[in-house]
C-alpha cells in the first residue's frame, strides 16, 4: 500500500511539533529545577564549615545528585541500563528532599530576616545556621523513609455508589496513575494486580498515566505480563494520561494493548449494561497537537436511559460530567500533591483533589494514585485502588 505524500509530510510535521513542544516544557522546567537547586545550594554551602573536610566536595556531590534524575531519564530514552536505574532512583529520592529543603530554607530566612529587624543577635550566628540546616537535614531525611515506606504499600478504598437506572450490580476496581517504569517496576504492579484480583471486580477500569512516561523501561521489564493476570468477568479498560503522552502515547496505548488492556480514547464502550467514555487527556493538544473530543459530542448518540460512567484523567471542569448526564466520573492525575504540604495548592487548584464529590446526580471520584512520579514518597495521603460496588435502581 502506498501512503499519500502528504500523509507522510502531515506525520513529520505532527513529530516536530511535539519535539517543540516537548523543548519548550523541557526548558521552563529545566529553568525553575535549576534557581531552586542553585538557591538551596547556597543555603547548604552556608552551613558547612569553610575548614571542614565537606566543604570541597559539597559542590561536585550536589550536582551529581541534582542532575542525576535528568540524566537518568535521558539515558533510558537510549535504552533501561542498571546505571540509568541507580541515576533515576537517586534523582528521584532528591526531588522529594528538594520540595522540602526549598521552603524550609525560605522559611529560615525569613524568620532570620524578622530577627534581625529586632536585633536578635544570638539567633544570627554562624554556629546556629550550621545547627539549624543539620536539623532541616535530619528531618527530611526521616520523611523520606516514612514517606516511601508508605508509598509502597496500597491501600483499598471501599465505595459505594448508587445509580438511579435499571442494570445489574456491579463490583469495580479502578486504578489511576499507576506510572510503571523504573520506580514502579515488577514488584509494585504484581501488588497492584494481587490487590484488584482481591477485588474479585466484574470491571477493571485505569484512569491514565499507567506508564510513566518513557515506554522503554516497562517493556523491557516485561511489565505487561503481570498485567495479563488481572482477573475481571468484563475486561480491563483503560484511558491515556498526560504521563502517556510525555512519552510516546502510540507505543505505550499499543503495548497496553497487546497485553490485554482494551484502550478508550475519544470514545464509547458498552459493557455489562453500562456505557464506558474514556477521553483522550488534555495534554493529547500540548504533546501531540491532537483536539480531543468534547464531551457533549461523544454522549450525544447515547441512549441516556442507561448508566454512563466517564474516564477523564485530570479533573477539570467537573460540570460538564453534570450538564451531559453521567452517571460517575472517575479521574485521577492530582496525587493529592504526594507530597504534604503540597497539596494544598492542589486543592486550590481542583475542585476536588482526591475523594468523593455529588454534583447533582452526578457521582465524582478522584484518585490519589496508586503509583508515584518522580520522588518514590508519600506523605499526606496513601497509595489506593478503588474498590466501587455501584447499585442501581429504578427512579
Amino acid at each position: 500500500m502506498t501512503v499519500p505524500k502528504n500523509a507522510i509530510a502531515e506525520s513529520r510535521e505532527r513529530r516536530r511539533d511535539r519535539r517543540r513542544s516537548f523543548l519548550t516544557f523541557f526548558s521552563v522546567a529545566f529553568a525553575i529545577y535549576t534557581a531552586i537547586n542553585a538557591y538551596i545550594f547556597i543555603r547548604l554551602n552556608d552551613g558547612v564549615p569553610q575548614v571542614s573536610w565537606l566543604h570541597p566536595l559539597l559542590l561536585p556531590i550536589f550536582l551529581f545528585i541534582a542532575l542525576s534524575y535528568i540524566a537518568g531519564q535521558y539515558l533510558e530514552h537510549k535504552s533501561s541500563t542498571i546505571v540509568s536505574e541507580i541515576l533515576t532512583w537517586i534523582g528521584a529520592f532528591w526531588l522529594g528532599a528538594m520540595t522540602w529543603f526549598f521552603p524550609a530554607f525560605i522559611l529560615i530566612d525569613f524568620v532570620k530576616l524578622i530577627l534581625g529587624f529586632v536585633s536578635v543577635g544570638f539567633l544570627q550566628g554562624t554556629k546556629t545556621t550550621e545547627t539549624t540546616e543539620i536539623l532541616v537535614v535530619v528531618v527530611i531525611f526521616v520523611f523520606l523513609v516514612v514517606g516511601f515506606v508508605n508509598a509502597r504499600k496500597i491501600r483499598i478504598k471501599p465505595l459505594t455508589i448508587k445509580i438511579e437506572k435499571p442494570c445489574q450490580p456491579l463490583r469495580i476496581a479502578a486504578i489511576s496513575d499507576m506510572h510503571m517504569g523504573t520506580l514502579i517496576g515488577r514488584r509494585m504492579v504484581r501488588q497492584m494486580v494481587r490487590k484488584i484480583n482481591s477485588i474479585k471486580p466484574d470491571l477493571v477500569l485505569m484512569i491514565g498515566d499507567q506508564v510513566d512516561g518513557n515506554p522503554h523501561p516497562v517493556v523491557q521489564l516485561d511489565l505487561g505480563s503481570e498485567l495479563k493476570k488481572i482477573e475481571s468477568e468484563y475486561g480491563v479498560f483503560a484511558i491515556t494520561g498526560n504521563h502517556e503522552y510525555i512519552g510516546n502515547a502510540e507505543i505505550s496505548c499499543a503495548y497496553l494493548e497487546a497485553h490485554g488492556v482494551k484502550m478508550i480514547r475519544d470514545s464509547v464502550v458498552e459493557v455489562a449494561g453500562i456505557y464506558l467514555v474514556g477521553r483522550e487527556d488534555r495534554a493529547a493538544k500540548q504533546f501531540a497537537h491532537m483536539e480531543r473530543k468534547s464531551l457533549e459530542e461523544l454522549v450525544a448518540p447515547l441512549d441516556k436511559s442507561k448508566p454512563i460512567i466517564l474516564l477523564d484523567h485530570t479533573p477539570f471542569h467537573l460540570e460538564e460530567a453534570e450538564q451531559n448526564g453521567i452517571d460517575l466520573q472517575l479521574s485521577g492525575h492530582t496525587h493529592h500533591a504526594q507530597i504534604w504540604p503540597w497539596n494544598y495548592i492542589t486543592q486550590k487548584v481542583y475542585e476536588v483533589s482526591w475523594g468523593y464529590k455529588k454534583k447533582g446526580k452526578t457521582h465524582v471520584y478522584v484518585s490519589c494514585g496508586s503509583g508515584t512520579w518522580g520522588p518514590p514518597i508519600r506523605i499526606g495521603n496513601m497509595p489506593e485502588i478503588m474498590d466501587i460496588q455501584v447499585d442501581f435502581h429504578a427512579s
